[in-house]
């Protein structure tokens, strides 16, 4: 059977903020892009509750009607969106060559990758039980929900430390629990760590069991893995800081990535390796994984797609940058 082929002008692979907004500016620019939006239409936020720190909504909003909100405004200038999930690239020819499902060819002037990240979790039942409702992979989204309460924090790099000193200057108290008997960090994070009088340090400690009462998380369980010495900490809130994993896996080979898979893109630009294919938000981003900072990378990416083009056809750029 002949697989089905289609052309486009712009591609986008993955939604959330920045393939959302990637959309908006790519459509408004008469782009007339197609989106693919992965497993999770809205990526990361739709598995989150309340959205405090993004511009425009004073009062909050929930994750998934937020992205709502972003499918909505992509469609109304005329995106394209579908609920699929891209197996295959060849991006040896121009135009690229994307293969959705197994089954359909989308060759591509231009193509936006916004494929996101995914939190690495501790893989406890209990984690998914209570994530929304006290655990969270993301302190500087979540920790100003339990400001003043007593919180616990796993993970012993960087952004562990990091984390943890932020949510230090929220809350009462900060357990960190790490899983050896030093840190990963580097010695001015530890320092950090170290120094601030708020947050208890955990060695050798492995969480068990997070708790709660059904709703909300009370407290949770650990383990001294040199003594095997269990113990209890109350605390309303968990947090998961042992990194991310990019979904690029699909990329490998076609596009230049650091050790841990996060695409590289050329400096102050989403451009990659590869001409006419453009790397937004989580996908290229392991410093600041924020849903605005998302939203802005998608919005180069759509307007340098834009240019991209324009140079191609010869032709004046469309778009207005306001």
């Amino acid at each position: 059977m002949t697989q089905e082929t289609e052309h486009v002008q712009c591609l986008i692979i993955g939604s959330g903020p920045a393939g959302y907004t990637a959309a908006i500016y790519a459509a408004r620019a008469d782009l007339k892009p197609v989106m693919y939006t992965g497993i999770v239409p809205g990526g990361q936020l739709t598995q989150t509750t309340d959205v405090d720190n993004f511009p425009g909504y004073p009062n909050g909003i929930m994750g998934p009607e937020m992205m709502e909100d972003f499918r909505k405004q992509a469609e109304r200038f005329g995106t394209d969106i579908r609920f699929g999930y891209v197996t295959k690239v060849d991006f040896s020819t121009q135009p690229h060559q994307v293969v959705v499902d197994e089954s359909k060819t989308i060759t591509a002037d231009t193509v936006i990758i916004a494929t996101g990240a995914s939190a690495k979790w501790l893989g406890l039942e209990s984690e998914q039980k209570y994530n929304g409702f006290g655990v969270s992979a993301c302190a500087v989204c979540d920790g100003f929900f339990f400001k003043g309460q007593d919180v616990a924090i796993v993970g012993a790099g960087d952004t562990a430390a990091e984390e943890a000193t932020y949510l230090a200057k929220l809350c009462k108290t900060v357990h960190m629990l790490v899983r050896r008997d030093e840190f990963r960090a580097s010695k001015a994070m530890q320092h950090r760590v170290l120094n601030t009088p708020n947050i208890i340090i955990h060695y050798n400690s492995e969480t068990k069991e997070i708790l709660g009462d059904g709703k909300n998380v009370t407290g949770v369980r650990i383990v001294n893995n040199v003594n095997s010495e269990e113990k209890t900490i109350p605390v309303t809130g968990f947090f998961v800081a042992i990194g991310h994993n990019p979904n690029t896996e699909i990329f490998k080979g076609w596009l230049d990535m650091d050790e841990t898979g996060y695409l590289i893109t050329k400096p102050d630009s989403t451009q990659t390796n590869i001409e006419g294919v453009f790397a937004c938000g989580d996908a290229q981003d392991k410093l600041w994984r924020q849903a605005v900072t998302a939203a802005g990378t998608g919005c180069i990416a759509a307007l340098e797609s834009e240019r991209y083009l324009a140079a191609k056809e010869h032709q004046p750029v469309k778009s207005v940058i306001a």
